[in-house]
């Protein structure tokens, strides 16, 4: 199988890592070649994780687009959803049938890729994937040099349109074993664990990101009242689901916390990993970084307005935005990635099964 990842954000790295580590001939394409200069150079990426250090060959580096996505079967896109709306315009006239997008997270991003390749007027059979994080805790340690934490070892993924999933899940369980069939895109947004993690940490640490020059969130910001905030919110994302009839497991946040019981998406204990590996302690600006713009602004505004088309109150989600509008002086709802931006809030529970089966 032929696999191109797209984008150069820490997480890019590590999939054009772990796919050429899996044999697939690997495209990987950036955008930015002068940053992308000692890939493009030398060939390869250096890598430290749980099995030591290496080098890790990449097949074919590249900043052609086009290049990247009419060669590969499998196309990933591990990048924050704030870069969805561009790249989605720039990949629709290249998409070719049979192809299989992943959106690792998507915050409904397959809507977005799918739409664009529409108003391109490219009726390619394309599917549009995603799931709820990241496949690897990661950060880069260099231009060309990573450090995985963790790699993800469930994946429960929604496909859109739902019609193609039978093809959809046999190409992504090459790539990632760990991959989980639900019931659909919608469903696969509604996984997303970037908006429960995140806007309560920053937003109730938003004194300490402001006054030090530094900051973990993750260690000294996740404290037992935030976890309870982050509780609650985690319960209305759980509750809007329900009320849609999707079914468990649904991956609680807590799991992600605790020592035992049902192994969350990054496994057991994956809190303490990431807290250990000192990677996360960085500066935070509360106007620009993407725990406001992407999880803040998209994913809570996405839980919102699912909740609110199926008559599910969201008080704490939408709280949280209200304060995140106020911190920012943005109307981040209006802003937000939600089905009235999409045009499909006026839909029937019938119509929205229809739309998530056969797609636009």
């Amino acid at each position: 199988m032929r696999v191109a990842v797209l984008g150069g954000g820490h997480g890019c790295y590590a999939a054009a890592v772990e796919m050429s580590e899996r044999g697939f001939e690997t495209w990987f394409w950036r955008r930015d070649a002068e940053a992308f200069g000692p890939v493009l150079e030398n060939g390869a990426i250096g890598v430290k994780d749980f099995k030591g250090t290496r080098e890790v060959v990449v097949a074919h580096p590249t900043t052609s687009l086009e290049e990247a996505i009419t060669s590969a079967d499998l196309i990933v896109i591990p990048l924050p959803a704030t870069t969805h709306d561009d790249l989605a315009v720039q990949c629709a006239p290249y998409w070719k049938d049979g192809q299989v997008v992943f959106l690792p997270p998507g915050t409904l991003g397959s809507f977005v890729f799918a739409k664009a390749a529409k108003d391109a007027g490219n009726d390619a059979d394309v599917t549009f994937a995603e799931t709820g994080t990241l496949p690897y805790l990661v950060r880069k340690h260099g231009p060309a040099d990573i450090v995985v934490s963790a790699y993800a070892t469930r994946l429960p993924t929604g496909v859109f349109p739902a019609r193609n999933a039978e093809h959809a899940f046999a190409v992504l369980k090459q790539a990632y074993p760990s991959v989980e069939p639900i019931e659909d895109a919608l469903s696969g947004g509604l996984m997303n664990a970037g908006p429960i993690i995140h806007p309560p940490l920053i937003l109730m640490n938003a004194g300490p990101l402001e006054h030090f020059s530094a900051w973990d969130i993750h260690n000294e910001g996740t404290q037992p009242s935030i976890r309870a905030v982050t509780t609650a919110l985690d319960n209305e994302r759980i509750a809007v689901r329900e009320a849609l009839g999707y079914g468990a497991p649904h991956f609680p946040l807590a799991d992600h916390y605790a020592t035992d019981g049902d192994e969350w998406m990054y496994g057991r204990a994956a809190h303490d990993k990431l807290t250990d590996s000192g990677d996360w302690r960085e500066k935070i600006d509360l106007q620009t970084h993407r725990y406001m713009l992407e999880d803040t602004r998209l994913g809570l505004s996405m839980i919102a307005s699912i909740g609110r088309w199926a008559g599910c109150p969201t008080p704490v989600a939408s709280g949280l935005l209200a304060v995140a509008s106020a911190v920012t002086g943005r109307d981040l709802y209006a802003e937000g990635r939600t089905l009235e931006n999409f045009d499909l809030a006026g839909l029937d529970r019938a119509a929205m099964t229809k739309f998530l089966s056969e797609g636009f």
